[in-house]
């Protein structure tokens, strides 16, 4: 189920699962998992990007073990904020993985997160050839890091 905007998502994650955040890319997909209270994003694996079906089958695998309860989704828009061909691109994955599963699935802004994953990884003195092996990953943990504090923050807004 795809729900947009972001805090119909956050509303329909269940409390104490883990989060999966998808940076999604032409030939890879980054992921990264939160914790179970929502606090923190962790990168875990960059999958080599095949067909939709095997690509799909290593994110149920993970989602399954790792007992999720939501996937969040890197939507890359323009600087301007207007959505492009990639963002079409996303959208018709959420729609398709939305088919396999009955997980909620929201959409995060990535713009920059690959700068920001970048930038980190030069100031971690992480060698040119680690940096290229995991970037996507560490990339969707920005993402989904960025999804956790904003749903945080909805959760602190709404108690009295």
């Amino acid at each position: 189920m795809i729900l947009d905007p972001f805090d119909a998502f956050a509303a329909a994650c269940p409390a104490m699962r883990a989060l999966v955040g998808l940076d999604l890319g032409d030939k890879t997909i980054g992921v990264a998992v939160s914790d179970r209270i929502g606090a923190s994003a962790t990168p875990v694996e960059t999958i080599r990007r095949k067909k939709f079906t095997l690509d799909a089958d290593r994110l149920l695998a993970i989602l399954a073990d790792r007992e999720a309860g939501g996937i969040v989704l890197g939507l890359p828009r323009n600087m301007d904020g207007s959505e492009g061909p990639r963002c079409q691109s996303t959208r018709a994955f959420a729609r398709n993985l939305a088919r396999l599963t009955d997980l909620p699935i929201g959409f995060w802004d990535e713009r920059l997160s690959t700068v920001a994953a970048e930038k980190a990884l030069l100031e971690a003195d992480t060698t040119r050839k680690r940096r290229a092996e995991v970037i996507d990953h560490v990339a969707a943990s920005y993402i989904l890091q960025g999804a956790l504090d904003r749903m945080r923050h909805i959760r602190n807004e709404s108690r009295p």
